[in-house]
């Protein structure tokens, strides 16, 4: 829906209904991804797409027939080797497109939403595409990431029930934090185990960035690990010989730079955040206590994490307090970085980083849930 928000945006605030066809999934070689987004405004003006082209004329025709009755549709398009005049993709894919009708009084939470997106303010929108009971398709849930540490996620809309919301609220925040799009898939009254209904939620926030300082094997299996749960990874290196992007082709930038100079230029450019993740992967006085006594000194990342021994990791925190950083400077560091999973190679390790962080940002205990009891979800 971002490339198409300044329209939708003029339309809305003109009280204007319009037609939007989104993409709530695909399948194989799909042309556009989900979140691509087609709108029919009142004038038959068509702006955006949901295929490049191939199946624009009939999500046209929908849309304007969605927008007269305001009877959401959730439409399959695929090739049909039956009739070769079907309507479908020719490259292959399948994609379902969710029509629906957008105004004031079916999304009235769109000025805010969009308010939020400009505003660079992370927010995901929830829909309700398909569900037993026709008559709920179509109901929307917006929520927000918390905005501090004590602050609780902020939601506006109804699935229809409080544990419906609850449960696509959890949801939305996972996927809010790490930047993802999906459609998921629930029971009726949003049973976890259960189907029938599938909600698609639409993230309006960038990737949260790890930052790995040190070109060692450590780092490409943490690189690897990091995009796996969809963070922007950053290697960084001041040694050009190490940082190649051979050695770490699952990075999505590998910088030669001194580790703390590469830091304190993102800090200024303002490219760092609270859900920034910085791992000190270097264990060599010269590059990790500099950029370390930047990092510490950063006023809200979400995890700063160290690897070494521990007297690697004590003489490391007596040259920081050398330096200067005070106790509750140092409480932010995680050194030895990592879970005590009993890791041994760099991909354990670079699981038992990942574990870390993970349980810091959800508030989990790390315990094994076989030997707890309770909610499993914080």
């Amino acid at each position: 829906m971002r490339d198409v928000m300044p329209a939708l945006k003029r339309w809305w605030e003109a009280s204007t209904p319009v037609g939007m066809g989104t993409v709530v999934a695909t399948w194989r070689s799909a042309p556009r991804q989900a979140g691509a987004a087609m709108l029919v405004g009142p004038d038959g003006e068509a702006v955006g797409s949901v295929s490049g082209g191939c199946v624009e004329g009939a999500v046209y025709e929908l849309a304007t027939a969605v927008t007269a009755d305001g009877v959401p549709v959730l439409q399959r398009y695929g090739v049909s080797d039956e009739d070769a005049f079907a309507v479908g993709l020719t490259c292959g894919g399948i994609i379902d497109v969710f029509v629906e009708r957008v105004d004031r009084a079916s999304f009235p939470q769109l000025g805010d939403v969009i308010a939020d997106v400009e505003a660079g303010r992370p927010v995901a929108v929830c829909t309700l595409i398909e569900h037993p009971d026709p008559t709920r398709v179509g109901a929307r849930l917006v929520v927000r990431a918390p905005a501090g540490e004590a602050a609780t996620a902020g939601t506006s809309g109804t699935m229809g029930s409080a544990r419906f919301d609850h449960a696509v609220a959890d949801d939305a925040l996972g996927l809010l934090e790490s930047g993802r799009t999906e459609t998921l898939v629930y029971g009726p009254d949003g049973e976890r185990r259960g189907e029938g209904a599938r909600v698609f939620v639409s993230s309006f926030a960038p990737r949260p960035r790890m930052i790995v300082f040190g070109a060692i094997d450590f780092a490409s299996a943490l690189a690897k690990m990091g995009s796996f749960l969809g963070y922007r990874v950053t290697v960084c290196d001041a040694r050009p010989v190490f940082a190649t992007r051979s050695r770490f082709p699952d990075a999505d930038e590998v910088v030669v730079s001194w580790p703390h100079e590469y830091l304190a230029a993102q800090a200024d450019e303002g490219l760092i955040d609270s859900r920034t993740v910085i791992a000190v992967l270097t264990h060599d006085p010269k590059f990790d206590v500099p950029v370390l006594e930047v990092a510490l000194r950063l006023p809200n990342v979400a995890y700063i994490g160290a690897m070494g021994s521990r007297r690697t990791s004590d003489d490391r925190v007596a040259r920081l307090r050398e330096a200067g950083l005070t106790d509750a400077e140092l409480s932010r560091l995680s050194a030895p970085i990592g879970l005590d999973l009993g890791a041994r190679t760099p991909e354990e390790t670079a699981v038992s980083i990942a574990a870390e962080i993970i349980s810091l940002r959800w508030g989990g205990a790390g315990e094994r849930l076989s030997e707890t009891v309770g909610a499993i979800h914080h």
